[in-house]
């Protein structure tokens, strides 16, 4: 099959550009060709025959060129032409978006439908129901469903978007666009990672009978033994809405447990400045080093304030025998075998968090069995799995099953 994969970043950056790549290449691995089509950087690794990108947008910088971005941002007429000269080249049998929001925008989508070729979206966030994609009041830093069924207007009024109203008025507007326009007519199925996910998009009868529930890959590991350490473990994004200051909240009521902080983000400082006695930050991770980090950790912890959809890490800490110790949000859940491969929280303060830590550190028993639990968990999706299932999608939508 021919496939060209949309995606406003073209090179390694975050969960959807992983999960773009890695699909890609399994694909072009096993016969079939693929393109892709995004933004320019000069970080690419990949692109189309035509060398065809969008201008990069730079929201840092202060020329003239920003003062289109408002427009550019709802509407992208380059990226509608770019993406109509490309699916002329190359010809897919199937276009597969991913993120595409405000560099993009669904231009994209009109682009390629009024050529024929039919459409697939993989949902990595709740950027459908949700003006700022994470159904989160940034107040109050506790879920939001304000705009899932009501007025994307909310958005605007409660300044949602990184707390500007420029920006959270943009937001709305994109959102109140696009439920006028008949673009999402036009996407033939929407890949959802979690039942949250699915079932909140089902929320919006735009999207009722055309989501598809496929829950993340990850690769399988080898079986390497490794030999537990004494420190409890948080990797991952570092900022309000993964819950890292309440974590170290805990951490310093808990000065016995040793721990270890692994990533990058805005609150990073956290570590830098004034972290607890009993944290070693050892900053971004990556590859050999970070599985070797999640390998030997007693348990993980998994603690978003937000909805989460299907977290990597999440699966990728079990699949390394290494449990996790997570808050019940969104598609969390789902991911989890409550009490023998991790434990979930129904209170999301620095208090509770403290209190089944130490209970979880303390029961060794207990923490020896999650750990052949997860080493022994034979449920998880593979690469090869989920690629499988999505050339059946690609074939059904191909061959005529497109809505």
């Amino acid at each position: 099959m021919k496939i060209l994969m949309v995606n406003k970043f073209l090179y390694p950056r975050g969960g959807a550009e992983t999960y773009m790549l890695q699909i890609g290449g399994w694909l072009r691995e096993h016969g079939h060709q693929v393109e892709y089509f995004g933004m320019h950087d000069g970080k690419n690794v990949v692109g189309n025959s035509l060398g065809l990108e969008t201008a990069a947008m730079d929201f840092r910088s202060g020329g003239l060129e920003r003062l289109l971005y408002p427009f550019r941002l709802l509407y992208s007429l380059e990226a509608k032409k770019k993406i109509r000269r490309v699916v002329r080249e190359f010809s897919p049998d199937v276009v597969h978006l991913n993120n595409i929001y405000y560099h993009l925008t669904p231009s994209v989508i009109e682009g390629a439908a009024e050529l024929g070729v039919p459409i697939v979206e993989t949902e990595h966030d709740f950027h459908l129901v949700c003006p700022n994609h994470m159904l989160l009041d940034l107040k109050t830093m506790t879920p939001c469903e304000r705009c899932v069924e009501g007025s994307c207007w909310n958005c605007a009024r409660g300044r949602c978007i990184h707390g500007s109203r420029v920006k959270s008025i943009l937001g709305s507007l994109e959102k109140s666009l696009y439920k006028r326009r008949p673009a999402y007519h036009k996407v033939s199925r929407l890949i959802c990672p979690s039942r949250f996910m699915e079932q909140m998009l089902q929320r919006d009868p735009r999207f009722r009978g055309k989501t598809v529930l496929m829950q993340n890959f990850i690769r399988p590991e080898e079986d390497q033994p490794a030999k537990k350490e004494d420190y409890v473990l948080y990797f991952g994004r570092l900022s309000e809405e993964k819950g890292i200051d309440r974590l170290l909240e805990a951490c310093r009521l808990t000065p016995e447990i040793p721990y270890v902080v692994a990533g990058g983000g805005p609150l990073e400082h956290l570590l830098k400045i004034d972290p607890p006695a009993n944290v070693r930050y050892v900053g971004f991770q990556e590859g050999q080093a970070l599985r070797e980090l999640v390998r030997r950790a007693q348990f993980s912890v998994y603690l978003p304030v937000w909805y989460e959809n299907c977290p990597l890490s999440v699966l990728e800490s079990q699949a390394l025998g290494t449990p996790v110790l997570a808050n019940r949000t969104g598609g969390v859940p789902e991911l989890i075998r409550e009490g023998e491969t991790g434990v979930l929280l129904d209170r999301f303060t620095p208090e509770e968090y403290a209190v089944r830590i130490r209970a979880l550190y303390a029961d060794r028993e207990l923490l020896a069995q999650m750990w052949e639990n997860c080493k022994n968990r034979k449920d998880f999706i593979t690469l090869e799995d989920y690629c499988s299932e999505l050339l059946e999608l690609y074939r059904s939508i191909a061959g005529g099953g497109a809505l």
